[in-house]
């Protein structure tokens, strides 16, 4: 009897197995970088990155010269300081951006032709500059105004420049991605595809290489006109090529008539935004990025430190929410952004640690930790240790497994 119930199963199940198979793979084996530098592309050469990373750190110089000095900068106790302090140092000298997006959009703005041409070609090239270097960060790309019909064709010229120049020179990686401005609808996802089929032709590009995040900053990505939500439409008809869901704080809450004022990552149309966004991308592999603040650490002394603990807030509260990435838009950020990460990390690392180590061992750790909880744990880790919160020899000292063990119990391949 069971053998002949079992079969019935699994005729009757098979379509639903296979689409939740093909839907939700699950974790793309990648890592997530912690934020997304933007620049304008008139702005952005190959001394651009340099630039970055030495204003961040004559940032910290200026306005957070010491432990003490963070600490009482940033509202951090004393021992929260200096255990991030150094390490943060070491990642604006060794990474300072880990993605970084050449703004074609809202920071570029609508000019002549001939000067995005100009600019589409002289960015690429100074991008391929810093590929062959090796100094470019792990992720690059480039922002596309919107498909919508007044900017579709600038938009679709700008990417076909760009990657031809690329790819002319021997520079496309796999940390290339594109962001695609302003989505309304599942058809200009499809429209992409076709985009991205076209251009990979013509430059001899591999099948289904060229990869783009959905940026989420209109209501009608968050809502159709029938009452349901798009954006798991919008992920299958980017057929394997959407990797990240990016939230556009200030478009968004503008288009819903939140006044300018009270526009912030923290304002409950964003929360909802995001919500629905962390719902649709669960299981698919597609990333999660949170906007940014507007709100710029320059000035003096106490506007540099109020902008920092703003930063630190938002960027916690999104670490807490299961957000991992988000916005940066000036080089000031940047020690900011990675207090508040190694802070996330560093805190919860003790505990994590603990917990797995009684997983793995079959040990007690006053949780009783089933295999979804100890994936989200040695996830957390892994994230950590990504970014330069955590080193590999902690693994070892706090849970007793590498990387790659670290890795097989988050359930993720670790490819790069």
């Amino acid at each position: 009897m069971e053998d002949a119930l079992l079969a019935e199963l699994d005729q009757r199940l098979a379509a639903a197995d296979a689409a939740l198979t093909s839907l939700y793979p699950g974790d793309r084996g990648v890592r997530q970088p912690v934020h997304t530098v933007y620049v304008p592309a008139d702005r952005f050469d190959a001394a651009t990155v340099g630039e970055w990373a030495a204003q961040a750190r004559a940032a910290l110089d200026e306005h957070g010269k010491s432990e003490d000095d963070l600490a009482k900068a940033l509202d951090l106790p004393a021992d929260h300081a200096v255990e991030v302090y150094e390490r943060v140092r070491a990642k604006l000298e060794r990474e300072p951006i880990e993605d970084l997006r050449i703004d074609f959009e809202d920071g570029y703005g609508n000019r002549p032709d001939e000067q995005e041409d100009e600019a589409a070609l002289g960015a690429a090239r100074a991008l391929a500059e810093l590929v062959k270097a090796g100094t470019a960060p792990p992720y690059h790309g480039l922002r596309i105004k919107s498909l919508e019909a007044p900017s579709r064709r600038r938009g679709v010229r700008t990417l076909n420049l760009f990657v031809g120049e690329l790819a002319g020179a021997g520079a496309l990686t796999d940390g290339f991605v594109i962001t695609l401005a302003k989505v309304t609808s599942v058809e200009q996802i499809e429209a992409m595809v076709i985009v991205l089929e076209a251009v990979e032709r013509t430059y001899g590009v591999s099948s289904g290489s060229l990869k783009f995040e959905i940026q989420v900053e209109t209501p009608q990505a968050i809502l159709g006109p029938d009452g349901t939500t798009p954006l798991p439409g919008m992920i299958r008809a980017g057929a394997g090529r959407v990797t990240g869901l990016h939230y556009g704080t200030y478009d968004y809450s503008a288009s819903l008539g939140v006044a300018a004022a009270y526009q912030s990552m923290e304002h409950p149309v964003a929360d909802h935004a995001k919500d629905v966004m962390q719902l649709a991308a669960a299981g698919t592999g597609v990333f999660v990025c949170d906007g940014s603040t507007n709100v710029l650490p320059v000035g003096d002394r106490e506007k540099v430190h109020a902008a920092w603990r703003l930063h630190k807030r938002l960027v916690l509260r999104s670490l807490v929410r299961g957000i991992y990435q988000g916005w940066d838009m000036h080089p000031a950020q940047l020690p900011s952004r990675y207090v508040a990460t190694y802070l996330f990390y560093r805190e919860g690392l003790d505990t994590a640690a603990a917990r797995l180590r009684a997983y793995v061992e079959g040990g007690d750790s006053g949780y009783l930790d089933e295999p979804a909880t100890a994936a989200a744990l040695a996830g957390f880790v892994l994230r950590g240790l990504e970014c330069g919160a955590v080193d590999t020899k902690e693994l070892d000292r706090l849970i007793g497994v590498d990387t790659a063990g670290l890795a097989k119990l988050a359930r993720r391949p670790l490819r790069s």
